[in-house]
């Protein structure tokens, strides 16, 4: 029998969202909540709970290939935490050897974490939120730390965990091309590995979109944010960290995010903690599964119903053909498009991919399509026009 064109032989993972933050910043459109003084126990034993049930759903998959802890800020857990969870992972599914298990972390968490004890409880890569190292641009980011501490706490996390990634922000309002290239000289010279490298991008129910529509707040240009990106690209590639994938670049294979990968690759995630959004591939179908918002219902909801995830919801082909080339098309590599007219039962149109290669947006070798550096400027616009 073929294998599906999605689900766990294109990876398999578990995201683990921990909703709290000491500080929410204003471009965040997470699900997030103040930290403040809470006792977080019954959450820890909710999502510890959801990964076991999730077994029952889930009997054809095998042990997984990576562990996600997301956010909000879960480097305010603590090590025993995180191996408690990494157990109830294992217990239900298994850890493959090799397993990617990633933390996101806040540099001033790092500065006074446990480091050694994180890598004891399981983790091996560490999602360093630096987003600037300019004073001026951390204020404005709403961020908890400055200039120092971030870099402080990236030489320190290195130290420990060699697979280390930085994020950053750029394309801030009235950010300069100069600017921007001194700040990234100055990121690439702390020697991380892998660097995720987004614009500033404004939701409208975030604080910095109410500060746009109340005109306190003037985005940048969007052909001044496609000039920041095209710098980036070449600064990057020059340093070693060419992009794999839209916002992320990575020194060498080895150190490319593997858990995005399967997001981006079509296979199958677990989504646990209040909020997270899973894929899950079931008897040969795809679903899509969100989980209560509200931590108190996500609590109620593992103790009450056996789940934390509401209800999934079964996908359409065509909603999964779209959904593998939107997410297919962000990476280098492309996407192989006969997994989309497997999907779809309808061609891709030729005829306009080869508009795009005669425009130097993408390249199509066989049935394999991909864009090229210009052509991921133009991503959405593109997906668009070939989408079935």
């Amino acid at each position: 029998m073929a294998l599906a064109p999605f689900g766990p032989h294109f990876g398999f993972g578990i995201y683990i969202h921990w909703p709290y933050c000491s500080r929410i910043c204003p471009y965040c459109d997470f699900n997030v909540y103040a930290a403040k003084d809470r006792d977080t126990d019954p959450l820890v034993a909710a999502i510890e709970k959801d990964i076991g049930l999730h077994r029952a759903r889930l009997p054809e998959h095998g042990a997984l290939d990576t562990v996600y802890f997301g956010g909000g800020t879960p480097s305010l857990l603590q090590p025993a935490e995180i191996a408690r969870l990494l157990e109830a992972a294992r217990t239900s599914f298994g850890l493959k050897p090799d397993a990617e298990v990633t933390l996101e972390a806040n540099p001033n968490d790092i500065l006074t974490a446990d480091l050694r004890g994180l890598a004891a409880a399981g983790v091996n890569r560490l999602s360093i939120g630096v987003q600037s190292l300019r004073d001026n641009a951390l204020a404005f980011l709403g961020r908890d730390h400055d200039a120092i501490a971030a870099r402080a706490a990236v030489e320190r996390a290195i130290k420990v965990f060699p697979n280390i990634s930085v994020d950053l922000i750029y394309a801030r309002p009235s950010q300069s091309p100069d600017e921007w290239a001194d700040e990234l000289a100055d990121v690439l010279a702390l020697g991380a590995p892998h660097l995720s490298l987004y614009e500033l991008t404004i939701e409208q129910r975030t604080a910095f979109g109410k500060s746009v529509e109340r005109g306190d707040l003037i985005p940048m240009d969007p052909d001044a944010q496609a000039d920041l990106y095209e710098l980036t690209q070449s600064i990057a590639d020059s340093a070693g960290l060419p992009a794999y994938e839209i916002s992320n670049h990575a020194m060498s294979a080895a150190y490319r995010s593997r858990h995005n990968s399967i997001y981006w690759n079509g296979g199958d995630w677990i989504g646990v903690g209040p909020g997270a959004h899973g894929r899950l591939t079931v008897a040969g179908r795809r679903y899509a599964s969100e989980a209560q918002r509200q931590p108190a219902a996500y609590i109620a909801n593992v103790q009450a119903l056996g789940s934390g995830w509401g209800e999934a919801s079964a996908l359409y082909p065509l909603d999964v053909a779209r959904e593998l080339l939107a997410m297919g098309l962000r990476v280098a590599e492309g996407i192989d498009l006969g997994r989309i007219e497997a999907l779809s039962g309808k061609p891709v149109p030729r005829d306009k991919i080869a508009v795009f290669e005669e425009e130097n947006w993408a390249r199509l070798d066989g049935t394999r399509l991909w864009l090229t550096p210009r052509g991921r400027l133009l991503a959405d616009a593109l997906t668009a026009e070939l989408a079935p």
